[in-house]
């Protein structure tokens, strides 16, 4: 078996599609559909099933997945053996976060870490959804919660605190609640209920059971803008509220929840010398600027 079918293998696996895998490694869908084929009969199996809607996995084809990963993580274990010194660290590395943490907390930061690296190079990619490191979607992550299958390293970064706020111009329209019960009575922001992919989200019945957002975005960063432009009363990070503290109020301000982000990495990435520096990066921003994140806590 060739290594390059078993790359083309990965990349068609990930993208669900022939056009996309292609895209992906910069050559012709006829080339890849011909290592395709090189590499089943090698095989002498059927790796995918080729439809309208893509190229789906056949079960050879979800069995060769995991061996095809395997065998990729041990390579770029390899590599990171014979990674530069971090007095000359270079690269790219790609770093994977919600979207509230992405864009409000570690974008206007970034510029530290590569004024401190000046040849590393720094991808960001914020999104309202969790990463697949096994699948290379990110180098590092930092995610809600602790993810529990993987091969992965996890690293707790930080809690943070919730609370409840609406606009002024809101308020001014509606009317105060006066208890969590009056909330029912207001329209309120929260996520799409369907797309919540992880329990860490459905914070919003911690408030009060029986929440019922008329207006769904599958954002806080969206949910954030929303409750800003007087939509209705939400729950926002209270990271996220702060410098929102001209236009918008704290309801309920006793009522708190709090959640936790982790930096995540691939365990084939344990001796990259660019995540570990990512890593400490991260850590080192979040310890400085914690009251942030917990509002009235030390430093």
């Amino acid at each position: 078996m060739n290594w390059d079918d078993a790359k083309y293998f990965l990349a068609i696996a990930r993208s669900g599609q022939m056009l996309g895998a292609a895209n992906r490694l910069n050559v012709s869908q006829a080339k890849l559909s011909r290592r395709i084929t090189s590499l089943e009969e090698s095989l002498g199996s059927k790796l995918f099933e080729r439809t309208t809607r893509g190229c789906e996995l056949t079960g050879d084809g979800a069995a060769f997945l995991e061996v095809a990963q395997r065998i990729e993580n041990e390579f770029l274990q390899a590599q990171s053996l014979v990674r530069q010194s971090e007095t000359t660290l270079a690269g790219t590395v790609r770093i994977g976060t919600t979207d509230g943490f992405g864009v409000i907390f570690l974008s206007p930061r970034l510029h530290l870490l590569q004024e401190r690296f000046p040849d590393l190079n720094i991808q960001l990619v914020p999104a309202p959804r969790s990463f697949s490191l096994s699948q290379r979607e990110a180098d590092i992550a930092v995610m809600i919660g602790r993810p529990v299958k993987g091969r992965l390293r996890t690293r707790k970064l930080t809690d943070y605190s919730l609370g409840i706020y609406a606009a002024r111009s809101y308020l001014k329209k509606a009317g105060t609640p006066e208890k969590l019960a009056d909330l029912l009575q207001h329209r309120l922001v929260g996520y799409v209920e369907d797309l919540v992919f992880t329990p860490e989200l459905n914070y919003a019945a911690d408030f009060l059971p029986g929440w019922k957002s008329s207006i769904e975005i599958s954002s806080a960063l969206g949910q954030l803008q929303a409750v800003c432009s007087g939509a209705g009363i939400g729950v926002l990070h209270e990271f996220m509220a702060h410098p929102h503290s001209k236009d918008l109020v704290r309801l309920f301000p006793e009522q708190s929840i709090q959640r936790s982000y982790w930096t995540v990495w691939h365990e084939s990435m344990k001796n990259t010398k660019k995540v570990a520096v990512v890593a400490e990066f991260l850590d080192q921003l979040v310890r400085q600027e914690n009251h942030l994140f917990l509002p009235g806590s030390a430093g």
